[in-house]
């Protein structure tokens, strides 16, 4: 073939493998772009509905003081036990909590008390105490769930309550006239059951005339007027006719009304300088990494609240306030007995999962929620009453949590929040940071700090259900 012809032939395509580049690469290609960020995302915030439902009060000097009608009795105790293996024992200063001794703190003489208390086990079903016969017996329950059932008016069986681990009946037991059972105790659970006889008692009693001494002072207190409630009663006339010479009175206070100091959590924020200085676009630094410590530091102030042992509304829940679950699951009966132990219900908090277990009991008896609007939040209620998530209640290794309901605002006697603001560098109400400087490592450091407490403002303003068993258990 001559050279002309070949320059005539037509070119072939070049043949690609098919790994050669055609374009830019986005990898490549990024390194021009910019890219388009979130603000940096935290996994540990929540609702924090009881932040957000507290009516909050200013507290200036950083304390707040409850003052209540004077009150002879307050509500029942809860025992402590020590367990060692299977053998079970009252710590004797938690003897204190029975009414007739409340106030005795004679070591001796509760230790005496203490180890002359018996432990008993008693099967489902089987009766603890029988109604109508003499009360001989203290009883500490130390695990396990007891029903409490009379006789109504026309002979048919029912139900006074249910007592759980720490309660105890039969207090009457210690005092010179116990009288007889009004109820019978029947076990509704295995139980593991303290008995202290009155006849131990009375052998302790005989030689410490000191104990002696506190009994006849309780029993002279509980003869004194009071209410319902246990308040020094306020003498009053009403309906009569002529003129009869009306009674005087007056309103007796607490001589030592309880008093709730604010309390604080804090941390110190630390940023480098370089960092502060060279990527502060198009995100500032030091904003984002205290807008996130707040969260934190508010996650840590809602769960101070529901759980601290000095403020916390779990610990401060009066012990006549506290009812127990009647078969384990929170049943609708459950739920109307608690709003029924106080007036003007505003809220009930709940474990999520707490709130699951309530809906599978209300969907077995074909019952729905009501609906509730609360901030603009429809949320489920119970009889009107809104029904909010609080992962801070805990939920315990056995699947046992609580439901609390609270009466809120200082105008309704209800459950109060307390903070201070106006405070140097605040933030946020009740909430500052505070610059600390720049150290050798330029390190910028900022004092975060939130203060905060809650408080009861009457005994019957908070109320908890507790046992509340939240585990799914098959049908």
């Amino acid at each position: 073939m001559s050279t002309a012809a070949h320059r005539q032939q037509p070119q072939q395509p070049e043949q690609h493998t098919g790994r050669g580049q055609l374009s830019l690469g986005i990898a490549a290609a990024r390194n021009l772009a910019t890219t388009t960020k979130s603000v940096p995302q935290m996994q540990g915030v929540s609702s924090r509905w009881l932040l957000r439902m507290l009516p909050w009060l200013e507290v200036k000097g950083g304390a707040y003081r409850v003052n209540r009608r004077l009150t002879y009795e307050v509500g029942d105790g809860r025992i402590t036990f020590v367990q060692e293996g299977a053998a079970v024992r009252v710590v004797p200063a938690e003897l204190g909590e029975l009414p007739p001794l409340r106030g005795f703190d004679d070591d001796a003489a509760l230790r005496a008390l203490a180890e002359r208390c018996r432990q008993h086990e008693y099967e489902p079903g089987q009766v603890i105490a029988e109604q109508g016969e003499a009360i001989d017996h203290v009883y500490l329950i130390a695990r396990g769930k007891v029903e409490k059932t009379g006789t109504g008016e026309y002979g048919d069986r029912t139900r006074r309550g249910v007592l759980a681990d720490g309660a105890f009946f039969g207090d009457r037991a210690v005092t010179q006239e116990p009288g007889e059972w009004e109820f019978t105790a029947r076990a509704m659970t295995a139980c593991t059951v303290l008995a202290l006889p009155r006849t131990a008692y009375e052998e302790v009693a005989a030689r410490d005339e000191a104990l002696r001494a506190h009994v006849r002072r309780h029993r002279a207190d509980k003869a004194r007027p009071r209410n319902k409630k246990g308040e020094a009663n306020i003498a009053l006339a009403s309906g009569h006719t002529g003129e009869p010479v009306l009674p005087g009175t007056f309103v007796d206070y607490e001589l030592a009304p309880r008093e709730y100091e604010l309390s604080v959590a804090q941390t110190i924020l630390r940023v480098h300088s370089r960092v502060a200085d060279l990527y502060n676009d198009p995100m500032d630094q030091v904003e984002q990494q205290l807008r996130l410590t707040i969260e934190a530091l508010r996650e840590r102030q809602e769960s101070e609240l529901v759980n601290n042992p000095e403020f916390g509304l779990l610990h401060n829940a009066d012990h006549g306030q506290r009812i127990s679950t009647h078969s384990g699951p929170p049943t609708p009966d459950d739920m109307d007995e608690l709003l029924s132990m106080r007036r003007g219900t505003r809220a009930f908090f709940a474990h999520p999962r707490a709130v699951s277990a309530l809906a599978r009991e209300c969907n077995k008896r074909g019952l729905n929620f009501d609906s509730a609007d609360v901030g603009g939040h429809p949320v489920p209620a119970w009889r009107g009453v809104p029904i909010l998530p609080c992962g801070k209640i805990p939920v315990s290794d056995a699947g046992t949590s609580a439901i609390l309901a609270m009466r809120l605002g200082e105008d309704e006697q209800g459950v109060v929040g307390l903070r201070q603001t106006g405070i140097p560098d605040e933030y946020e109400p009740g909430l500052n940071v505070r610059f600390m400087g720049i150290n050798d490592q330029a390190h910028i450091s900022y004092l975060v700090s939130t203060y905060y407490s809650a408080a009861v403002l009457v005994p019957d303003a908070l109320g908890v259900l507790e046992n509340v068993e939240v585990f799914h258990t098959p049908s």
